[in-house]
Parts: C-alpha cells; sequence; structure tokens
C-alpha cells in the first residue's frame, strides 16, 4: 500500500474541506466520501505499480527502496491484480455517493481518477513510462482532488481552491520525483521514461525547487483574497521556503538510491504538515 505516498491523497482533501468549512458549506459526511475515495484511488494505484512494474521488468533486484511485493514473490501476480480491481471497485462504489451532493459529472471524475491511476504504469501507453505521471499527480493530487472536494460541498470552484490545488499538487510530484530520482539508474535500464530519465537530474532538481517556490507563494496569493491575515502569510511562507531550501539541498546531496529513501518520507511528511498549516490558516481565518 507504500504507506509513505498516502499523504498525497489525504492532504488535498483536507484543504478542500477547509476551503469549504471556510463558505458555510461544509459537509463532514461528504469530506469522509472524498477521502475515502482519494485513499482507495491512491492504493490502487500503488497495487497497479507495483504489479505492471514488475510485468515491465522495472522492478529488480538492482532497485534500492522499500520491498515491492510482486518483485519479491511476496504476493503473486494474479493477487495482485485482483487487489488492485477491488481498490479501484470500493473507490468507484465510494465515488458513486458522492452524487448525492455533488450531481452526476462525479461519475466522469470519478472514471478519469480511476483510469489514469491505473495508466500510470500499466495500459498500452503508461504514462509514468513516457515522463507525463508528473503532470498527471499534479493534476489530480491537485487540481482535482482539492477542486472537487470543494466543489462536492459548496457547489462551485473558487480561485482559492484552484490556488491551493496547485500547491498540493505541486508538493504531491515532489513526492513522485523523488521516487523517480531514486530509480533512474534502474528505470534507464527497463525503459521507464519518466522526468528524471529523460531531461536529467539537474532538471529534476529545478523542478523539485520550482514546486517549493509554488508551495511558498500560495499563502501570499490566498492572503491576497482575503482568506486570512498577511501575517500569517508570511509566517506561512516563511516556513516552506525554509522546509523547501532544505530538502532541495538534501535532494541535492544525494548521491546513492539510498539516500533518497529517507527524502521520500521527509517530502510526505512536509506535505502533511503544509496542508495541515495552510487548512488551519484557513478555517482560523
Amino acid at each position: 500500500m507504500r504507506p509513505r505516498t498516502l499523504p498525497a491523497a489525504v492532504a488535498p482533501v483536507i484543504v478542500g474541506s477547509a476551503l469549504a468549512w471556510r463558505a458555510g458549506a461544509f459537509s463532514g459526511t461528504a469530506s469522509l466520501l472524498c477521502l475515502a475515495f482519494a485513499l482507495f484511488v491512491q492504493i490502487g494505484a500503488n497495487f497497479a505499480n507495483d504489479y505492471y512494474d514488475f510485468v515491465h521488468g522495472a522492478d529488480t533486484h538492482e532497485r534500492v527502496g522499500p520491498v515491492r511485493a510482486v518483485a519479491a514473490g511476496l504476493v503473486s501476480p494474479a493477487v495482485m491484480r485482483r487487489a488492485m480491481a477491488l481498490a479501484f471497485g470500493v473507490a468507484f462504489a465510494v465515488g458513486l455517493t458522492l452524487i448525492a451532493w455533488g450531481g452526476w459529472w462525479l461519475v466522469a471524475v470519478g472514471v478519469a481518477s480511476i483510469a489514469s491511476a491505473l495508466a500510470y504504469t500499466g495500459g498500452p501507453y503508461p504514462l509514468g513510462y513516457h515522463g507525463l505521471g508528473d503532470l498527471f499527480v499534479f493534476l489530480f493530487f491537485g487540481l482535482v482532488a482539492v477542486g472537487v472536494t470543494y466543489a462536492v460541498q459548496a457547489g462551485h470552484l473558487t480561485a482559492a481552491s484552484v490556488l491551493a490545488g496547485a500547491a498540493m499538487g505541486a508538493l504531491a510530484t515532489n513526492i513522485l520525483l523523488v521516487n523517480n530520482y531514486r530509480d533512474a539508474a534502474t528505470d534507464a535500464k527497463a525503459g521507464k521514461r519518466t522526468v528524471v530519465v529523460r531531461f536529467g537530474k539537474r532538471y529534476a532538481l529545478a523542478q523539485f525547487a520550482a514546486a517549493h517556490l509554488v508551495a511558498t507563494a500560495t499563502p501570499l496569493a490566498l492572503a491576497a483574497l482575503g482568506l486570512f491575515r498577511l501575517e500569517v502569510a508570511i509566517v506561512i511562507a516563511a516556513l516552506a521556503a525554509a522546509c523547501g531550501f532544505a530538502l532541495s539541498r538534501a535532494l541535492r546531496a544525494a548521491a546513492s538510491p539510498a539516500e533518497c529513501v529517507g527524502l521520500l518520507g521527509e517530502s510526505s511528511g512536509y506535505l502533511s504538515a503544509y496542508a495541515l498549516l495552510l487548512s488551519g490558516a484557513i478555517v482560523a481565518g
């Protein structure tokens, strides 16, 4: 299930719900259903990634990082396929219940989310194998996750939900980037042309830093929209800048794949802390 990656599913739902609270439209039930949907899509994506990376030969004994169940022989490919189907099936069933709040357009969003999660490493054109994984993570774990969580409850989108979604998407993409940075050598051998493989580690470092700049600027933009005081925004932005600088420096200094393992957890933890701090400011504001 890759617990270190799950904050990427939880964090945007928290932020979207905080925005709904601020708008006076918060629904605890709808928020929990959005959270369940996001979690099961993420878990299904992780199962699919475990299975398809084994099939494509990307997970080998040379890879450094957490154990992959199928590649390690802990779970058979057939069992992993069934687990993947079950996770996506539960996600779809949960998503259907949200129609009562948001309407039938959510079916299209749900299908697109599940299809993208499956297509990250599966299907005739695996997104992650062609350098498109970062874009889709930004869209679905950022703009879509925050925007839909808010829109389901409030009935519309706002500039604030788009800005917050961009920040969450940028930081979620950084989790993927660290993972791909670590696996660059084995991915290249397997023909998995991630952004790191296609454009090199210098580009990856620049993208990683740019994502942190987006997260740093977002509180200031939200303050300009009146969600909270400028003084609060400056504090959040300063903390985000400091954390972003430290993480970027750590990634630049990583000399081996093993050094990226800890950074993956730190990037995930930072995403969680950022989401909680931003959401707290939005609610308190």
